[in-house]
């Protein structure tokens, strides 16, 4: 059995190290994403200008009139004063040729005083220029950036998905080989369940690292303790990026057999094929209007905050929560209606801490993965532990490498 976990754990690790490297380092840094974008973009995303806000409707008016190849796709409509107003935009049908315009931005940043567009980006961009580097880390950490092909855009969400599902069976894997080898002695055997402060005192050095070792004793005791020491957080992290992942092909799917859930429209409807596009009958406005008229009804307690239309659906999700509250901005806070494109009907809503155990559960895989839900100490906590998954995975590769050079002399040793 023992021989077998150890197979297992080397070749599985070996399979998923160099993704858990790029995903721990990326993971880092996404943890405090919008800081760093907001500090590399100061220029276009912080503005100088005070007075009455403008009304959002009106300054997405104003994107679309500065480029007419683009058409709307997120308005943002919870201003702030000092910061630029953010829209996502998607090109228009090229009557000409009937294919969408080329354009080199998705996002447009406007001062919400004076209406002024204070500058454009590729969040899609592989670039490491600073104007996509954030949006092109997340990338990375969510799908590897892998582009689309074969007529979806999943295949980069499928493989880390995939991964993170090996990382978690892996990680019981690993932590079974911390537990002390079974005693050979018969009497020993035997009166094993009277000595369990024998056992765990046996147990004992796997949770330490030998500092003043060096070389690979020391590599071995930080992937072994290192990892008992945060295997909890481990299985959180690793649970939640398949969860995220492959949220409507396996996920979802899988709760709804256990348990009692309550379908959205994203599980219910069937998206339009990949590269078209659906038409609203609804304007953003209209849109934006019904939801306020049946937030205020259901008691929501903050006003719309965001609304958006991808046109991959045909309903608008429009978003609710505090800009001020760290929760909120994880999804604990954040509330969506979604409202029927053609005819203004609700089609339902994203609540958190309602429906049922199920739908709870549902709500708190992201903020358990980027650990806002614990607020500040949550995101610091997940920073580390980023770092951390990429330490067990060098010393990992480290570790089997030596073993690797050991077996191969000791054969040569025993042939001659």
């Amino acid at each position: 059995m023992r021989a077998a976990c150890i197979l297992i754990h080397r070749w599985l690790g070996l399979f998923i190290a160099l993704f858990l490297i790029v995903a721990g380092l990326t993971g880092a840094i996404t943890s405090w994403d919008h800081e760093i974008d907001e500090w590399l973009n100061a220029d276009i995303m912080k503005v100088d200008s005070r007075g009455p806000l403008r009304d959002p409707i009106e300054l997405a008016a104003l994107v679309e009139a500065d480029d007419p190849r683009v058409e709307i796709s997120y308005i943002s409509l919870a201003l702030e004063e000092g910061h630029a107003a953010s829209f996502l935009v998607r090109p228009r049908i090229d009557e000409a040729s009937g294919k969408p315009y080329a354009l080199d931005y998705n996002t447009v940043f406007v001062d919400p005083v004076t209406g002024e567009i204070t500058g454009r980006r590729d969040s899609q961009a592989a670039s490491f220029s600073r104007r996509s580097l954030m949006p092109f880390v997340r990338n990375i950490h969510e799908s590897l950036h892998i582009p689309a092909f074969w007529g979806t855009d999943r295949w980069g969400y499928w493989l880390m998905g995939g991964i993170a599902l090996i990382w978690l069976l892996d990680s019981f894997v690993a932590f079974y080989l911390t537990w002390p080898r079974r005693l050979r002695d018969t009497a020993a055997r035997q009166h094993r369940h009277r000595r369990l402060g024998q056992w765990l005192s046996r147990w004992k050095p796997s949770w330490l690292v030998r500092w003043q070792a060096g070389g690979f004793k020391l590599n071995f005791d930080l992937h072994r303790a290192g990892g008992l020491w945060v295997w909890g957080i481990i299985l959180i992290v690793a649970f939640t990026s398949f969860s995220l992942n492959l949220y409507k092909e396996v996920f979802y799917p899988a709760m709804s057999l256990v348990s009692q859930t309550t379908p959205g429209p994203y599980e219910t409807q069937t998206p339009a094929p990949y590269g078209s596009r659906t038409v609203p009958r609804l304007s953003f406005q209209e849109a934006v209007d019904i939801a306020r008229t049946e937030a205020e009804r259901r008691g929501f307690k903050f006003p719309p905050s965001g609304i958006y239309y991808g046109g991959g659906y045909n309903f608008y999700n429009v978003s609710f929560f505090d800009p001020a509250n760290e929760l909120g901005a994880a999804g604990m806070g954040l509330s969506n209606l979604y409202i029927d494109a053609e005819d203004g009907s609700v089609l339902g809503q994203h609540r958190p801490w309602h429906g049922t155990t199920a739908d709870v559960f549902v709500q708190l895989q992201l903020p358990l993965h980027s650990g806002r839900i614990l607020g500040m100490p949550g995101r610091i906590m997940m920073s580390i532990m980023g770092l951390i998954v990429v330490m067990l995975s060098i010393t990992g590769i480290i570790v089997w490498n030596r073993k690797r050079v050991a077996r191969r002399a000791a054969r040569l040793q025993g042939g001659h």
